[in-house]
């Protein structure tokens, strides 16, 4: 890799706790990546139609709504992420990306798992499930996280502004350890004796298809909610120094290794033969 940029992209995430790649992965690999999914709204379909909850499968419907249509008359009942159901061949090569891998590496060395916590959200418009609040991955950990060494990516498949609620990212925050989360309905928030004071640093991440940005596991982030009237589709997921334990009782998929080369996931066929476990 090009040294200079990587040694920008180091410092930035080390000062801001992420960095945005534009135009990271080719327009025909986000369109393979809402193919596997479009494969998933189908499953959906075929399902709502069996229970005589729609008529109609809704299959001319654009990717960014087609998933609301389906749902629409039963909210309640939509799903919140995607998650157990990713072990799809057309995201194979989204979550090992050759080049990706590479700049995780020099982040985290040669050792790494694709961290047992990747999802496809469809962040609904104006739809409290999918409106995940100010927190830091670590929140939702247990055990000593601030020695987990983890890089965190997420990208959208449709474009993500204001509007339809883009992540937002409070600069620096990672270096302030674990901050106190409190339970809400649907999500842990961190308090708001440890936000208030920063909210006013808070800044908008907005990202076209392609794009991707590489966060810190202690970052604070959001999601602003959905205004507009299509869904705000987007994968996120977690690489880890494999050499360290998950703290969960999921140990994830190695995704590089120079130790155990036999147990990385080498293709799509393998990737499609495992589970998330």
């Amino acid at each position: 890799m090009d040294q200079p940029q990587l040694a920008l992209w180091h410092s930035q995430f080390d000062q801001e706790g992420y960095v945005i790649l534009r135009d990271f992965f080719t327009p025909a690999l986000i369109e393979q990546a809402r193919d596997a999914l479009t494969t998933l709204v189908d499953q959906h379909a075929e399902q709502l139609l069996a229970a005589g909850k729609i008529t109609d499968r809704c299959q001319d419907a654009p990717f960014a709504t087609r998933l609301l249509q389906l749902y629409r008359a039963n909210m309640a009942a939509a799903p919140n992420l995607l998650r157990r159901e990713l072990h799809l061949a057309g995201l194979f090569d989204i979550f090992f990306h050759p080049r990706l891998l590479e700049l995780v590496a020099s982040f985290l060395g040669d050792e790494i798992r694709l961290y047992p916590n990747y999802s496809a959200r469809p962040k609904f418009p104006d739809h409290a499930p999918t409106e995940v609040l100010w927190h830091q991955d670590g929140g939702y950990t247990q055990g000593t996280v601030e020695q987990l060494r983890m890089v965190n990516v997420w990208a959208p498949l449709v474009s993500a502004y204001v509007e339809n609620g883009c992540m937002q990212f409070i600069p620096g925050t990672h270096r302030l350890g674990v901050a106190p989360h409190e339970r809400r309905d649907y999500y842990l928030e961190i308090s708001q004796d440890a936000l208030a004071p920063r909210l006013a640093q808070a800044v908008n991440i907005e990202l076209d298809p392609g794009d991707l940005v590489l966060f810190h596991n202690l970052l604070f982030h959001r999601g602003l909610p959905n205004r507009a009237d299509h869904i705000r589709w987007s994968l996120d997921w977690r690489y880890q120094d494999a050499t360290q334990p998950t703290l969960r009782k999921e140990q994830g998929h190695l995704a590089r290794s120079r130790n155990h080369p036999e147990q990385v996931v080498q293709n799509a066929a393998y990737w499609t033969q495992l589970t998330f476990q």
